[in-house]
């Protein structure tokens, strides 16, 4: 898919990969619709990248928000083409201590958040004429574990599955599905566990610039799942 004209729907655009794809996008000429609880870091992105990008500020563990946004955004003359399914909450902990706000707050974001998206654009998608993809951004730990991310696995666990059977119900309708699993990134995403970031962890630029390479994939082509780790082992992951 050439990007260029496009309309892109990412969760999770305020900062880290979600603000490096929609950044990939913008310079690839896509419209995209950055969707964030964060207002105030959305609308800075938005002032560096200009009126090509939306900022939508929205929960999207909320459903009747989701829906009310999709319908009254797009139409059958306004399809979005490409959906990255970025937004992910990550709490590490021993089972017996973690709290159960924030079992469910993963649950919401990491999977019930994942399909309200999903669910409100993948009709519109359906009517669409051209070639459409959906990105799902899982991690190296829904492929294996880590002492401590139980939780946060088992979520990711899903979004394989979820992405797995994606793929073969919309294939027939030319909707691509890939699930991306990366290892450590580096941004602030894994502090609650006492992980920072270091120069040997993956950067979002680089994870962002190769989802753009598998979307510029020739239309009967497709990359259903791929994994990438650092190369130095200085992180769990």
């Amino acid at each position: 898919m050439d990007a260029n004209g496009k309309i892109a729907v990412i969760t999770g655009a305020s900062s880290g990969l979600g603000a490096a794809l929609s950044c990939a996008l913008v310079a690839k000429g896509a419209i995209v619709y950055g969707l964030a609880r964060n207002a105030e870091k959305l609308h800075a992105l938005a002032n560096k990248l200009g009126e090509k990008f939306v900022p939508v500020g929205m929960d999207i563990t909320a459903q009747r928000g989701v829906a009310s946004w999709v319908q009254n955004t797009f139409s059958n003359s306004h399809i979005p083409d490409i959906l990255i399914n970025n937004a992910g909450a990550g709490y590490f902990s021993k089972i017996d201590e973690l709290s159960l706000e924030r079992w469910h707050e993963m649950i919401n974001t990491n999977l019930n958040g994942a399909f309200y998206v999903t669910s409100s654009i993948v009709p519109l998608m359906k009517a669409n004429q051209n070639t459409c993809h959906i990105f799902n951004i899982g991690s190296i730990l829904g492929k294996t574990t880590r002492a401590e991310g139980a939780a946060y696995s088992a979520t990711k666990y899903g979004m394989q599955g979820f992405s797995e059977a994606l793929f073969k119900e919309l294939r027939s309708y030319k909707i691509k599905v890939t699930c991306v699993n990366p290892g450590s990134i580096d941004t602030h995403f894994f502090e609650d566990s006492g992980i920072h970031p270091h120069k040997n962890m993956l950067q979002a630029n680089d994870i962002a610039a190769l989802i753009i390479h598998i979307l510029e994939t020739p239309d009967n082509f497709l990359v259903d799942e791929i994994t990438m780790r650092p190369l130095i082992h200085d992180s769990p992951a």
